[in-house]
């Protein structure tokens, strides 16, 4: 998914609430959501609908990868020629690549993975490595998950 470059949309204060109420619980209902900020669940349906039309959110179920066989996730960092966007954008299209993003510092990109095994993780990093406008990648490979969290609401 490629996010808008723009800077960020104006969203009221009741959206931010709905949007908080579904980072609690994604399964939360319209009408408990609707009790809790002062809305029908018509209108709450209404818009979570413009919301995710618009992008500014996804309701999506967060797996464990671990538990679903995928045993090795990794960052790699890349290094990229003149073209960092349409580089990133390539990267972004492998469908093992479920994070990507455009950085400054001693990486242009970051792309975060996720493999079945240590074969296969080698295999993505040579994708990637492949792909035109990559000069050179740096594999970070996860250890240990101390904290992965989707509440941060919307400040």
């Amino acid at each position: 998914m490629t996010l808008p470059s723009h800077s960020a949309q104006a969203i009221d204060e009741i959206s931010k609430e709905i949007i908080e109420q579904l980072q609690e619980d994604g399964r939360r209902s319209y009408a408990a959501i609707g009790k809790a900020v002062g809305l029908s669940e018509a209108a709450v349906r209404q818009r979570v609908q413009k919301l995710v039309e618009s992008r500014v959110m996804q309701i999506v179920a967060v797996t464990n990868p671990l538990e679903l066989g995928f045993t090795r996730q990794a960052m790699i960092s890349v290094v990229a020629n003149d073209d960092i966007s349409g580089t990133a954008d390539r990267i972004a299209e492998l469908p093992e690549v479920d994070y990507c993003l455009v950085t400054t510092g001693t990486a242009d990109i970051l792309a975060e993975v996720i493999c079945s095994s240590d074969e296969d993780l080698l295999r993505v990093i040579g994708a990637i490595r492949g792909i035109d406008g990559v000069l050179s990648t740096n594999t970070f490979t996860y250890l240990s998950l101390k904290k992965q969290e989707y509440n941060w609401g919307t400040r």
